[in-house]
């Protein structure tokens, strides 16, 4: 029995090399040799022709990380106009009352174009930001993965989803920040800047570069429990979906059935996201617009209702993006043939030591 489970530990994510080299030796002493055409041989060969790299590859992390690019980079660059109403109801709550509001005066204002405003540096920046969070990600959680073990891997998952998705998400903010400080100059300034080259000389020349990287500090307070969210939740929301949900197991759905759940599952992570992340959220849309003041005088400014206004509009923004950031990213995936490893399961040693197993 443990012979016909070796190939699937082999496509866990937590998969630990120097775990599964001494089960290797283990076996090379007490199984006689197979024959080629053997079960295992079968489904080694099988996996082979299926993925187009091995699970952990270089090739792997570069194409995850364009995958990243480019669900992060279109995705935030589509909802421009939502986030532009967003940040000016966050500024000026007076004079943005609500969402409709927001867009109505926006369009009175600067016309149909003046929702487009932002546009370039929202896809500069979170496109690095993309390539960062995901292409991270994955080798934080293959690298925490094994220094933790299979076992420990298995049992502490959701600790580990977190802390793959916080070290990938401090890297991403920084490659982040400069687009995102000018992206809210243009947004949220009427008449400083309309486009990106003219509001990155101007900045420099005010602030030098410190303008660019003064909102990096609340960035990591937004976006760090943002990513944790957005992976811990989606990774164990998709596990429950497949689990208590899902009729069928997951090696039997479609590569378009299992979109659909990376769909669904990535929708109910970005509500949560949004949540958890707008007070800093609002922090950051003041700060970036104002000279000479720091975060905590923005926070104290601000109150508790203030850091909240605008939480309706980015459930909204949040939910749709974070769905579609994770069925584009999975999309990547499956189109470059990459291993998209199932919801891990219990370790067969585990079972064994926990007495699951006969």
């Amino acid at each position: 029995m443990f012979s016909s489970v070796a190939p699937l530990a082999r496509l866990n994510p937590f998969y630990a090399p120097h775990f599964q080299l001494a089960q290797d030796g283990v076996r090379k002493r007490t199984e006689p040799a197979e024959a080629p055409t053997s079960r295992r041989s079968l489904a080694a060969a099988s996996a082979a022709e299926e993925y187009s790299c091995a699970y952990g590859s270089g090739r792997f992390f570069v194409l995850c990380g364009l995958g990243g690019i480019i669900s992060c980079g279109t995705t935030h660059t589509a909802l421009v106009p939502l986030d532009l109403v967003k940040c000016r109801m966050q500024v000026d709550p007076q004079k943005y009352k609500s969402i409709f509001n927001g867009f109505s005066v926006t369009i009175n204002e600067d016309g149909v174009r003046g929702l487009a405003k932002g546009w370039a540096p929202t896809f500069i920046g979170y496109s690095m930001q993309g390539l960062c969070k995901f292409g991270f990600y994955e080798v934080f959680k293959i690298l925490y993965g094994n220094m933790l073990g299979e076992e420990n891997a298995y049992l502490w998952r959701t600790s580990l989803y977190l802390a793959a998705s916080a070290s990938a998400e401090f890297f991403a903010d920084i490659a982040l920040a400069p687009m995102e400080a000018a992206k809210v100059r243009i947004q949220t300034q009427p008449g400083y800047a309309n486009t990106l080259r003219e509001a990155v000389p101007k900045m420099f020349g005010e602030e030098g570069i410190w303008a660019f990287y003064k909102g990096v500090a609340p960035l990591w307070m937004r976006q760090i429990p943002y990513t944790m969210m957005k992976f811990a939740c989606f990774e164990r929301t998709v596990e429950a979906l497949y689990k208590y949900v899902v009729p069928k197991p997951r090696s039997e759905c479609t590569k378009g059935e299992q979109l659909v759940v990376t769909f669904v599952a990535g929708y109910i992570a970005g509500v949560f996201c949004a949540i958890v992340s707008h007070p800093a959220d609002s922090v950051v849309s003041v700060l970036n617009k104002e000279k000479g003041s720091s975060a905590s005088q923005v926070l104290m400014r601000l109150g508790f209702k203030g850091v909240w206004k605008g939480l309706f509009a980015r459930i909204i923004m949040i939910g749709t993006l974070t769905a579609l950031q994770w069925f584009i990213y999975d999309s990547v995936k499956v189109y470059f043939r990459l291993p998209r490893p199932p919801p891990p399961e219990m370790p067969e040693s585990l079972k064994k030591k926990l007495g699951l197993t006969e």
